[in-house]
């Protein structure tokens, strides 16, 4: 079997884990108990990486969307002989609502066929594949189910229907007529857990309908944007949240890994982990805005995590496990082929070794944001925040990696020289909230220099832009952020000359963005980026074209797949997305984007 596209899948959330869905009805990714636990489904990453299947048999057609107000997913199935909907989901805990969703998620997969209209044959695939693709289980009929035992995992896929097994692959036919449903719900544990036990009919349909109430009472609190592309806002509020950890309050950068950002290459990292930039830029697009109560929990799990290396000298880690974990060890997995063959598969993200300057200024920007609307903040976070600033300060200098994780020599990326100047900006705003008052004048010299620096060593003459780094005269779509930041007013001459020479020479035929065109020390070039598109859409707005803005903005959310996700970058050639899927920076982006649009066409009377 081929690798399917990308933007063929669907995402369930539990707020612990994710699926992914092809349009087929295969569920061919699936993590757990958490985002970043071991796959028990990795079809996505190898043909024999294991997957659950359940598709009428012969041909078909087939449309599927979102239940309204939530991650739950229905494909309509329609055959010569009748049509069925499938309804998949992965199980909120019983009666959790608004706050509390995904607070205790059993770590069970729902799915339930109906058969709407005439009858229907549906064929049923079960291949279990546990800790990507290297363990093939046994499988074992028993009372309510199939059983699955190998490895450290335990497996219960509770059902009626009569399953036929082949060494470590169960199938099955259902037939269906008009009014009736087949339900299944896959339950995981481990051996060192008590027994999994099976799930009846009524309770997997009680619980369906129980995850789809969960997820509209959450989307009822949160979702309050009423501008253009409402509906597109709003689910992607769902997705950011469906990439949150309810555990912890962590946010996943993706819920995948090794998706390539180049289709055959060897750009290919693993994305389940919560960077300290992406989480912070969530909270600024959505929640904060709203809802203060998921973003204070994000910065206890924060000062939890990273504050002690803070307090012994050491650089803010720009990553972490959405348990806390510090030690992200990057490996291969050398028995999955990849996505279309792009090798290697990765697990842990060698990024956590990295300087990045940067993560400092999105912090301190969250927290403003923050503080706004709790008005208070506890002591360890506090100090976590003055201590975060004091490192921008004593640090700007300094070279570093950059936003785009480059692996090669630091260097003095003018993006990190900014998010320092934010850092230190908007600590002095927040000084009486840290009770770090007699930190303020030396806070306000390095912000001074910092603007200086940037000024002065950021823009080139010849490229007629501000770029990459100083020295360099390469464009880099980050630098947009100096207008989406409030650092310069986006129509001062030389911020418009440098979002215009970004729009006209950083990107492709389709006018989609390119993060930079620079050698960045790997093999092969990777597509447009999503979120620089919508950096430039926003920038556009800022500056008061709202036609080109507008533009912009629809020429990124052409990409979208027809369940409303976006994944990280676009092809230059097919105009596929690529890389790790669902992915938070693209659906922050579009957020701020459409925000920062009807801003402006309210500014200039045309809301």
């Amino acid at each position: 079997m081929d690798s399917l596209p990308i933007g063929e899948y669907a995402m369930l959330s539990d707020c612990r884990s994710a699926a992914l869905v092809s349009r087929d009805g295969s569920v061919d990714w699936l993590c757990f108990p958490r985002f970043d636990g071991p796959s028990v489904f990795c079809r996505l990453l190898d043909p024999a990486g294991g997957h659950f299947g359940i598709q009428p048999a012969g041909e078909f057609q087939v449309s599927r969307r979102y239940v309204d107000q939530t991650l739950v997913l229905e494909t309509i199935f329609t055959t010569a002989t009748g049509t069925a909907v499938l309804t998949d989901a992965l199980a909120i805990g019983r009666g959790e609502r608004g706050h509390h969703l995904g607070a205790q998620s059993p770590g069970t997969l729902l799915r339930s066929l109906a058969c709407t209209s005439g009858e229907i044959q549906a064929e049923v695939s079960y291949a279990p594949r546990p800790e990507y693709g290297l363990i093939e289980p046994i499988l074992v009929p028993v009372p309510g189910g199939l059983a699955a035992r190998g490895g450290a995992d335990r497996l219960f896929l509770s059902t009626s229907a009569s399953f036929g097994v082949d060494e470590a692959t169960a199938t099955a036919t259902v037939r269906l007529a008009a009014g009736q449903t087949a339900v299944f719900a896959l339950g995981h544990g481990d051996m060192t857990g008590p027994p999994l036990s099976p799930w009846t009919a009524e309770e997997i349909s009680g619980r369906l309908a129980d995850t789809v109430e969960g997820w509209r009472s959450w989307s009822a609190i949160h979702q309050n944007y009423e501008g253009p592309w409402r509906e597109l806002v709003r689910h992607s509020g769902r997705v950011l949240q469906g990439m949150t950890f309810a555990p912890t309050g962590a946010i996943v950068a993706a819920p995948t890994t090794s998706l390539p950002e180049t289709v055959g290459g060897e750009r290919n990292w693993d994305y389940r982990y919560t960077w300290v930039r992406d989480a912070s830029l969530t909270m600024q697009a959505l929640w904060v805005a709203a809802c203060p109560d998921e973003a204070n929990k994000f910065f206890v799990f924060l000062a939890d995590a990273a504050a002690s290396g803070l307090q012994r000298g050491a650089d803010l880690q720009i990553m972490f496990g959405v348990g806390g974990e510090r030690d992200l060890s990057e490996r291969e997995l050398p028995q999955l082929a990849g996505w279309r063959g792009s090798r290697p598969v990765r697990v842990g993200n060698g990024a956590w070794l990295q300087r990045q300057l940067d993560v400092y200024g999105e912090l301190l920007v969250a927290a403003q944001r923050l503080v706004d609307q709790l008005g208070e903040l506890d002591q360890v976070t506090r100090q976590f925040l003055a201590a975060a600033a004091d490192t921008a300060a004593a640090r700007w200098r300094e070279k570093d990696q950059g936003i785009w994780e480059i692996r090669g020599e630091p260097r003095d990326f003018l993006y990190s020289k900014l998010m320092c100047w934010v850092a230190v900006d908007c600590a002095i705003t927040l000084a009486g909230h840290l009770g770090a008052e007699d930190r303020v004048a030396a806070w306000s010299t390095a912000r001074d220099e910092i603007r200086a620096a940037i000024l002065t060593r950021g823009w080139n003459e010849r490229a007629g832009a501000f770029t990459q780094a100083f020295g360099s005269e390469d464009l880099d779509a980050s630098n947009l952020m100096l207008a989406i930041t409030g650092f310069l007013a986006a129509d001062e001459p030389r911020m418009k000359a440098t979002i215009d020479a970004i729009a006209g020479r950083l990107t492709d035929e389709r006018g989609l963005v390119y993060r930079y065109l620079t050698d960045d020390g790997q093999a092969g070039q990777e597509g447009t980026f999503l979120l620089c598109t919508f950096w430039l859409a926003q920038a556009q707005a800022l500056a008061g074209d709202v036609e080109a803005a507008t533009l912009t903005f629809e020429r990124a959310v052409a990409a979208i797949n027809d369940v409303g996700l976006l994944a990280e970058e676009v092809d230059p050639g097919s105009g596929e997305m690529i890389g790790n899927f669902p992915q938070a920076f693209s659906h922050v982006g579009l957020v701020n984007a459409a925000w920062a649009i009807t801003e402006a066409r309210q500014r200039n009377g045309l809301a």
